[in-house]
């Protein structure tokens, strides 16, 4: 039986909002008017206010081709949850704008929704406004993220000092590694369309491109444990791309232990089988939206043995530059060669 399709013109701009966000909750008591008027309306009680924004371009950022649109809507709440947990705050809102070509049906526009709504659940955010318009091309999708801090605990990429520990959490290349084999999968399905691919073997590197999360419980843990990073990014250009930025942000150098560095036994099995060197994707690879921090090196009792986070090296002064130490025992410097949104 074909799924029913409805035009949005049917709805017009006013009728596709309300449409889409008619079942909306608010979470947030900080959140006092959000969808419906001209804007949102957010009292943080004394709390500092963070602000971040990203946009998704179809055929730059994502390819529908092997992007189901739910998991599209979620990834793209989550992208920018990322950034906000980056500054040391907690997510509160989202506004929301949507472009769209008449390809698209109130339908397909309704997965989308549901994935950034799904999202917005999870991580207990308040979806507070946004604009929907046409588009003559492709889909694009931009979200401002406002989250809060409380006073002065926000942590930047340019305070990290001399000494201070690199770390990380999670692990790394895995998004980047499942792009090259949806990649591939879709030239084989283009070359000959009776042939369908087959992903079981590789659901984790897959999912974490197509349904990443943003790391909330590093966050918690050193709110928790009153204990804040001395610098913070998040990882979506690569590894090295992002050290890169604390070391001329901070005016530092550091060093990296290939050893050290943390991927996934799935993301190294297929490395391998794409004759593929493992440290090279997680330095170079992208989407991983796992945190990059320093701390001082006082509080390394406090870090060492926290499950799921990795110290891969340290601070050193600029003049060192970035470098990295392999398990061969040679230094080279690093550089970025992660994803340019220009190239």
């Amino acid at each position: 039986m074909a799924e029913s399709r409805t035009e949005i013109g049917t709805l017009g701009e006013f009728g596709l909002i309300e449409h889409l966000t008619k079942n909306i909750e608010q979470r947030q008591i900080s959140t006092l008017v959000g969808v419906g008027d001209d804007g949102a309306v957010l009292d943080h009680y004394g709390r500092q206010t963070v602000v971040s924004t990203d946009m998704l371009i179809e055929g730059v950022h994502f390819d529908l081709a092997y992007t189901p649109l739910k998991h599209l809507g979620y990834k793209s709440v989550i992208v920018n949850l990322s950034d906000i947990y980056a500054m040391n705050a907690i997510p509160t809102q989202l506004l929301i704008s949507i472009a769209i070509s008449n390809r698209f049906s109130v339908e397909a526009v309704e997965e989308i929704y549901e994935g950034m709504l799904a999202a917005c659940d999870r991580y207990h955010v308040d979806l507070v406004g946004g604009d929907t318009t046409s588009s003559s091309g492709g889909l694009i999708i931009s979200i401002t993220a406002i989250g809060e801090v409380s006073p002065d605990k926000y942590v930047k990429r340019s305070t990290a000092q001399k000494g201070d520990l690199l770390c990380v959490s999670g692990d790394l290349g895995a998004a980047y590694l499942g792009l090259l084999l949806l990649e591939r999968e879709k030239k084989i399905f283009l070359e000959s369309p009776q042939v369908q691919p087959s992903l079981e073997e590789r659901k984790y590197i897959v999912g974490r491109l197509l349904h990443p999360e943003a790391r909330k419980d590093v966050i918690e843990f050193f709110e928790e444990n009153d204990f804040r990073p001395t610098a913070m990014m998040d990882i979506s250009d690569g590894l090295s791309s992002e050290v890169l930025h604390i070391c001329k942000q901070s005016d530092l150098g550091a060093v990296l232990y290939e050893e050290k560095i943390p991927i996934h036994p799935d993301a190294k099995d297929f490395c391998y089988t794409l004759e593929l060197d493992p440290t090279a994707c997680a330095l170079s690879g992208g989407e991983d939206y796992e945190l990059l921090f320093t701390v001082a090196q006082a509080d390394y009792d406090k870090i060492k043995d926290i499950e799921g986070i990795s110290i891969i090296g340290y601070m050193t002064e600029a003049e060192k530059g970035a470098t990295i130490l392999t398990k061969g025992g040679n230094s080279y410097p690093l550089t970025a060669q992660g994803w340019n949104a220009f190239s």
